[in-house]
């Protein structure tokens, strides 16, 4: 085994550049004679453009040239797309509406880009972009999903009532029939609400056209750099494909939002190419508020069918999702297929329907966002198990493992498309009530009451969908890409090895956890293997990091690269140790004939070659390889998080006073990695159950765009967390036996939370449980007590 291989938790490589500030991130780079964009931003939700006067701005010093959503059109260039078609209950498709890169006629959420001035710096750009004026003439606006059906609001042209999709999932004939024989049905109304992402770098761009090799580079803040290369150059139109590198170096975080393709960078490379000048643009943070893709906003009716017992016979929800003004790149498969496939959760309900509507609305685009899907789906049914258990008169702990789907039923199919490949919940279930201390709860819980505190205690058991593939299922549900991956690896004369692949890290720790792989699997040592990912014209080509797919998809193409390398170099070692080639074995970085002594290390054969001085006729000089893997399922972490909290009734605040998480990722290649990246989701989950709230008026003004107004949870914010993950049941249908574990964290926290909440105060509140909402909900429980 290689030290610091497969298990171990070595400590990041990228630490050392990252904590000394010596990271190369997207504004760091400075291409020489750049020009600077600042945009012009529409202040109304929703608004027709009538005349644009730039005459003022153009004259001022520094400015090279303004563009408007006029000179797009002139130019040809086509808009950016959804890239996932999901289609009506009547087989109609959805309703995609044009998504300009710079807005034409119609402005349709505050923030819609106007038009874009390039200057020779930021600050002459920013000025003459407030001294154009636009002829806005402002129209309603709908900006609450649960009304835009009927709002009389027309967002689109030609899309009635602006609705998306009417998208359903499941046998409703069973489902209804299941309700009629239940002996107690159990409802939730939900609200999950909107995110807004904020990542330590916000998105940047530089547009770099060469008018001598009529070439294209587009410096972004990506998390995958080849479908931006691919959406760029056969939707846009800005560039061929086979002329455009995409380069992602750098990212300071992404949790979805960078995955998709902006207007802004496309403007940039386009922009470049008419003023023959590099252009550099920088979002500030209000921008990121205003115009990143936001994350979540449902509004969902949730009901379950139980016998007398508490078991569960059938689920039923409605769920209406707000899609923002435009349809982002991967915005329609987030409330179906990585939401409604994902009700069935941890349990053996028989019977699941759900039907989704899906509506513009004058708001910021939404999209994935952490988890994407799975946070919704997991809030919705561990608050309604929740809920069954109160009303069952059963144990939160108990009415669960009732339900859980039992061991040996795996592989399980779900009545919502997905089949679980395994699975073992009641470990997980019984090592979280051990850490969580579950018996010592009432001693604590008296304590608090003796100085006047409400103590209460939440659980969740979620279960993810991870690994984003395989291409002929997601190709089947509508998806425009294949979702595989792929890797190289190749080696150098002294026995260095590259690895490229198609992932892209942005905070993961991929050079680390992807050295450790293939240090494992060559017997190469860790610190001899460097991982190259994020520019297009070094790898090979790949789908990105989202959906916690780099490992279980991307790790494994690395496995399947290092195969080949191995196989070739059995071939080699053959040849030099005068053998058969199928009495050559490999082990730990040795190439031997099997039953002799006589063998040769990788670092021999790879030196051989390179330098195949000897070599027969047929066999192929070089060590490097590439390989393409493509799963046959998603992977399924799942896990228990347990809540405590305290609430003081005089003031509304609660605090958390332990969360306790035990997961199942199956095998795990850096426990550090791992526990850093469960830390990670759970501040974030408890972000969205405590504090983050995207909050629109009634016009469409965003009135929490900046961080006086939308609270990140702080340090003093969260406990010290209890995580738990070694007891896995490893994924049966990759080698590494891993699944994924970015988002576990952020999906199964925020149930959790609010569960707990719900226990101490004896009454529920919607996300965020600010303190005005939980002392209000007090005072009414108070006045009700009162009344009786």
């Amino acid at each position: 085994m290689a030290t610091n291989g497969i298990g171990t938790p070595v400590k990041r490589k990228e630490d050392l550049r990252f904590i000394t500030g010596s990271g190369r991130y997207t504004d760091d780079i400075h291409v020489p004679n750049q020009a600077y964009a600042c945009f012009v931003r529409s202040p109304h939700a929703h608004a027709t453009i009538g005349a644009i006067d730039t005459s003022a701005a153009a004259a001022m010093p520094g400015v090279l040239g303004i563009f408007t959503g006029e000179d797009v059109a002139a130019d040809g260039l086509g808009g950016l797309i959804c890239g996932w078609m999901v289609k009506s209950k009547d087989g109609s498709p959805m309703k995609a509406g044009p998504h300009p890169i710079l807005a034409h006629g119609k402005a349709r959420y505050v923030g819609d880009h106007v038009a874009v001035v390039v200057a020779e710096t930021f600050e002459q750009a920013r000025d003459a972009a407030e001294a154009i004026t636009v002829d806005y003439g402002v129209l309603p606006a709908a900006v609450d999903v649960a009304k835009a059906h009927d709002s009389g609001v027309d967002i689109h042209a030609d899309i009635p009532n602006n609705l998306v999709y009417d998208w359903e999932i499941g046998d409703k004939a069973a489902t209804d029939a299941a309700f009629a024989q239940a002996a107690h049905v159990t409802r939730v109304d939900l609200v999950n609400n909107r995110l807004v992402p904020n990542p330590m770098e916000p998105r940047a761009a530089i547009g770099h056209y060469e008018f001598g090799t009529d070439s294209f580079t587009l410096y972004t803040t990506s998390q995958n750099p080849h479908v931006a290369r691919l959406v760029i150059s056969a939707f846009v139109g800005i560039a061929p494909e086979h002329k455009l590198t995409v380069v992602a170096p750098d990212v300071g975080g992404g949790f979805g939002s960078k995955i998709f393709i902006y207007a802004e960078e496309c403007v940039a490379l386009w922009a470049s190419r008419k003023l023959r000048r590099p252009v550099k643009w920088t979002s500030d943070r209000t921008e990121a508020f205003l115009s990143d893709a936001h994350g979540r906003d449902h509004v969902s009716v949730a009901e379950m069918a139980m016998d007398q017992n508490g078991n569960f016979l059938a689920l039923r929800v409605n769920t209406k999702a707000n899609m923002g003004a435009y349809l982002s790149t991967f915005a329609s498969c987030i409330p179906t297929y990585l939401y409604a496939t994902l009700l069935a959760g941890q349990y053996k309900t028989p019977a699941i329907y759900c039907d989704v509507q899906a509506y513009y609305t004058n708001t910021a685009p939404v999209d994935a966002y952490r988890g994407a899907g799975r946070p919704e789906a997991t809030y919705l049914i561990e608050t309604l198990v929740e809920e069954c258990g109160k009303e069952m008169g059963l144990d939160p702990a108990e009415i669960r493992r009732r339900n859980f789907i039992p061991k040996d039923a795996f592989p399980y199919q779900t009545p919502v498309a997905l089949q679980y490949d395994t699975g073992d919940y009641e470990p997980c279930l019984d090592k979280a009530l051990e850490l969580a201390d579950y018996a010592g709860f009432p001693a604590r819980r008296s304590q608090s009451e003796a100085k006047g505190k409400l103590r209460g205690i939440g659980f969740s058991a979620y279960i993810e969908a991870c690994g984003i593939a395989p291409s002929a299922v997601i190709g089947s549900l509508g998806a425009g890409v294949g979702l595989w991956e792929s890797a190289k690896v190749r080696f150098s004369h002294t026995g260095k090895v590259q690895v490229l692949t198609g992932t892209h890290s942005h905070g993961q720790g991929h050079e680390t956890t992807f050295a450790q792989v293939v240090a494992e699997k060559l017997g190469v040592a860790y610190e001899d293997v460097d991982v190259i990912h994020g520019d297009t014209s070094k790898t090979t080509v790949g789908m990105g990091t989202y959906g916690s797919r780099s490992l279980a998809v991307g790790g494994e193409a690395l496995v399947k690269a290092c195969d080949k390398i191995v196989a070739k170099g059995k071939k080699i070692a053959a040849h030099l140790l005068e053998a058969a080639e199928q009495d050559i074995v490999f082990q730990d970085g040795n190439f031997s004939v099997a039953g002799t002594d006589k063998s040769k290390s990788i670092g021999e054969i790879v030196f051989a070659a390179l330098v195949p001085h000897n070599y027969p006729a047929g066999l192929e000089p070089g060590m490097e390889e590439t390989a393409y893997y493509d799963p046959a399922n998603f992977t399924y972490p799942s896990g228990v998080y347990i809540c405590e909290v305290e609430v003081d009734p005089d003031s509304g605040v609660t605090e958390i006073q332990s969360f306790t998480a035990v997961d199942d990722f199956g095998n795990v290649v850096n426990p550090m990695i791992v526990e850093g990246q469960v830390h990670g989701g759970l501040a974030q989950g408890i972000g969205q159950a405590l504090f983050e709230n995207a909050v629109y008026d009634e016009s469409g003004q965003l009135l929490s765009a900046s961080y006086m107004d939308y609270t990140m949870p702080r340090a003093d914010d969260l406990p010290s967390f209890v995580v738990h993950t070694t007891a896995g049941t490893a994924c049966t249908h990759n080698s590494l036996g891993v699944k994924g574990c970015g988002e576990a964290g952020a999906i199964g926290s925020p149930p959790a939370v609010m569960n707990a909440i719900a226990d101490a105060i004896g009454t529920r509140v919607s996300m965020p449980a600010t303190p005005e909402k939980v002392w209000r909900a007090l005072q009414k429980t108070n006045l009700a007590k009162a009344a009786e």
